[in-house]
């Protein structure tokens, strides 16, 4: 399950979504108000976080929050269309770490434990989210 919870993060990003869920892990993410209190909640724990906050120095946070949930809400069903700039082109020369994206998604499942999200439902977002993996480490 760590590996699971290692490998899938740092491409988070939403907002400006529709709210009809085509996929039961929106509800099970608390729809759109969950989302963003899950982002809300993972947005200050990146921040604090002295393993990778440095990263998020230069970040324009009201954008890195509609991107967050956009991206949230377009991986689990819910209806909206992600933005965003590709993983790849949003973390290009960043040098993102193995040891810095696990940092990001243990962050993510913290936030997403203090919203009460189901193991199943964590796991099932992190699967969505993984591949964007191999994009964002260097």
């Amino acid at each position: 399950m760590k590996q699971i919870v290692l490998v899938a993060l740092f491409a988070v990003m939403m907002s400006g979504c529709q709210t009809r869920p085509q996929d039961d892990l929106f509800e099970s993410l608390g729809g759109m108000t969950g989302i963003e209190n899950i982002v809300d909640d993972f947005l200050v724990r990146l921040g604090s976080d002295p393993r990778i906050s440095n990263h998020f120095v230069d970040a324009d946070p009201q954008r890195l929050r509609e991107k967050l949930v956009e991206q949230f809400c377009a991986e689990s069903g819910g209806g909206c269309e992600y933005t965003g700039d590709s993983m790849k082109d949003s973390h290009a020369g960043m040098g993102i770490t193995r040891t810095d994206f696990n940092a990001l998604v243990e962050d993510l499942v913290a936030a997403m434990e203090a919203q009460n999200v189901s193991v199943s439902a964590q796991n099932r977002l992190l699967k969505k989210l993984a591949p964007m993996n191999r994009d964002i480490v260097e």
